[in-house]
Formats: C-alpha cells, sequence, structure tokens
C-alpha cells in the first residue's frame, strides 16, 4: 500500500496554516482542550502530581505546535557543541511508532528504527551519544543513566512531559509557519496557548521571519547527498538541470522540497504522512530520474533502496554570534 500523504492530514494543514474557514467549527473542542492543557500545567507547577529530578541537569527541546519544526536537527547541533565543550552528553526520545513491546530502550547507530522510531536512530547516527527511547520520559532518562555515565540529558521533545524536571526548555518554532491560526488541537496545530512560549528559556526559529528581537535565529543547509546503496558521495548540484523526485515522510515536507528548490533543483514532489512506512514502491516512479529523501525516511529504507535514491543531510546553522549567545545561555544554566 502506498504511503501517500494521508487525506486527514491535508485537511489539517489546511485548518491549521490556511486558514480554512472549518476551523471555526471546531474551536469549542479547541477552547476544551485548552483549558484541559492548562489544568494539567498547574496541577504540576502546584506540586499535585509529582515530578521527577535526575541527577543530572535535563535540557528539554520542544515546541508548542504538532508536526515538524526542526527540534532533531536543533537536537543534533547541541549536542554536538555539549560535546565540543567536554560534556558527556546522553539523549532520550519518544520512540514514536516504534513497534517495540518492552520499553524502555537503549538505541544505537545499528538498531532497527521498526522497533524504537526513525528519529531515535537518526540521533543516535548523527550524535554517537547514548540513547534511550520510550513514551515516559522519566523510565526513559533513568534508563540512560543506568546504562551510561553522562552528566547531562537531552529530551528531543518533551516541553509538555512535565513530570521530567528540566533546568532548561528550548522551544523551537518554524519561522515560516510559525504558530499557524493560533488555536489550540483540533481546530489549530498548538498543543498549549501561545502563551507558553513566555515561559521557556530560550526560543530558536528555524528558518523564516516569524517571532522577535529576542528568538535565536537558525537556517537548514544542505550538508551533503550520499546513495543509499553504497554511501557514495555527490554534490547537490550535480542534480541540477533534470528532475528529481523528492520524497519526505517529516512533519513539514514543505521545508524539505523548498530547500531543494533553493538549490536549484527541479522538483517533483511527494509529501508522505509524518514517521510513515515506506514500502519499496513508495521510490519508484516508473522513470530514471533520481530520488532524493530525508535523514529520517533513510533509515527506514536502506535495506531496499535502488542506486537511484540518495539521502539528503541537513544540518541546523546559526550565525556565530547567536551560536555564542545561544551557547553561553545553556553552559550558564549547566553551571559551566
Amino acid at each position: 500500500m502506498s504511503a501517500r500523504m494521508s487525506s486527514v492530514t491535508r485537511v489539517l494543514t489546511a485548518l491549521w496554516y490556511e486558514n480554512h474557514p472549518a476551523r471555526w467549527l471546531l474551536v469549542p473542542v479547541a477552547a476544551c482542550y485548552r483549558l484541559l492543557a492548562e489544568a494539567r500545567r498547574t496541577l504540576y507547577r502546584r506540586g499535585l502530581r509529582p515530578i521527577t529530578e535526575l541527577p543530572v541537569p535535563v535540557i528539554v527541546v520542544g515546541n508548542v505546535t504538532v508536526g515538524g519544526t526542526g527540534k532533531t536537527p536543533f537536537v543534533i547541533w547541541l549536542a554536538r557543541e555539549l560535546l565540543q565543550r567536554g560534556y558527556r552528553v546522553g539523549i532520550v526520545a519518544r520512540g514514536y511508532r516504534g513497534a517495540a513491546r518492552d520499553w524502555p530502550r537503549s538505541v544505537d547507530a545499528e538498531s532497527d528504527p521498526a522497533e524504537v522510531g526513525d528519529e531515535p536512530v537518526l540521533l543516535a547516527r548523527r550524535t554517537r551519544c547514548p540513547l534511550a527511547a520510550g513514551p515516559d520520559r522519566v523510565a526513559a532518562a533513568q534508563h540512560l543513566l543506568a546504562a551510561a555515565d553522562v552528566d547531562v540529558v537531552l529530551s528531543d521533545d518533551g516541553m509538555q512531559h512535565y513530570s521530567l524536571a528540566r533546568r532548561l526548555e528550548i522551544a523551537v518554532v518554524d519561522g515560516e509557519r510559525g504558530l499557524g491560526n493560533g488555536f489550540c488541537l483540533p481546530a489549530g496545530p498548538l498543543r498549549e496557548p501561545p502563551g507558553r512560549l513566555r515561559e521557556v528559556d530560550a526560543i530558536v526559529v528555524n528558518g523564516g521571519d516569524w517571532g522577535h528581537a529576542g528568538v535565536f535565529r537558525a537556517e537548514a543547509a544542505i550538508k551533503e547527498v550520499y546513495r543509499l546503496g553504497d554511501k557514495s558521495l555527490r554534490s547537490i548540484e550535480s542534480f541540477r538541470n533534470a528532475p528529481v523526485h523528492a520524497v519526505a515522510g517529516i512533519g513539514n515536507p514543505q521545508r524539505f522540497f523548498d530547500l531543494l528548490e533553493a538549490a536549484g533543483l527541479e522538483v517533483i514532489k511527494h509529501p508522505l504522512d509524518d514517521h510513515a512506512v515506506i514500502a519499496p514502491e513508495d521510490l519508484q516512479f516508473g522513470d530514471s530520474a533520481p530520488v532524493l529523501i530525508t535523514e529520517k525516511d533513510a533509515v527506514k529504507c536502506e535495506h531496499f533502496a535502488r542506486n537511484d535514491v540518495w539521502c539528503v543531510t541537513v544540518d541546523l546553522q546559526f550565525e556565530t554570534n547567536t551560536a555564542v549567545r545561544l551557547m553561553r545561555l545553556v553552559t550558564r544554566e549547566l553551571g559551566g
């Protein structure tokens, strides 16, 4: 069965980011959702629900919207910056759509993404940090500390997992889409009200111009392109002057397509649902045009991809002064 983007995803995207009038029908439900989110937050803030403090500081990287904002690329960037400064970094992740029955699970570069999820495997490969995945963030973090000698834990997503105490919260926002129509689920993309962003320690804006003077701005940039079959490298410029198929099963596929088009490529777009299960036929289009896919999709396709399938690796980049300011904030909060 094809992994094409579902009609539900298309409808929700129109409701949340294209000001579709039907969103007003869901506003009463969104108001209830918002009240419940605020009530849940209050329970933790007043100590009516338990919060677990780990023996090492925790940095939560998350967002207030559903879908891709660039959290995982930022976690990769932040992990590398901390490693360069001598920190022993561990990572916890959700393991979304992982089929494992027993959680939490340790994850490394050779783990099966079908078992533990695509994002944890990608993080393990790109950072080489010890990593634990599981829906219970406290249990995952405790599993990580029992298995590895780390002195700081990064939580990929998890702003709403209040049972895990955190030293620092960093919210990542898609600078092109911002907060969508500003409504909470299901009328809009917000997991929590917009005011939640006033409580975080830093806001990283990925591309675009959303935000204010106090945010830390970053841009996605293509790092390299490699063939899945033999890991041979090819420049992104070499794909110009002929059509390419672009397949993306990420939270915001258009961001990937825009990045390729900005590099001068003629892109035939194939958006998929976030974390989509990809089959061989999803990478076959009946012609000789090469197929470019994201890193998150590549970890799921390596065992069956043909020679014309190429992975585009992307890094998040900051201006030097911005990176210095952000890491000064992070290390100050860590006590270093």
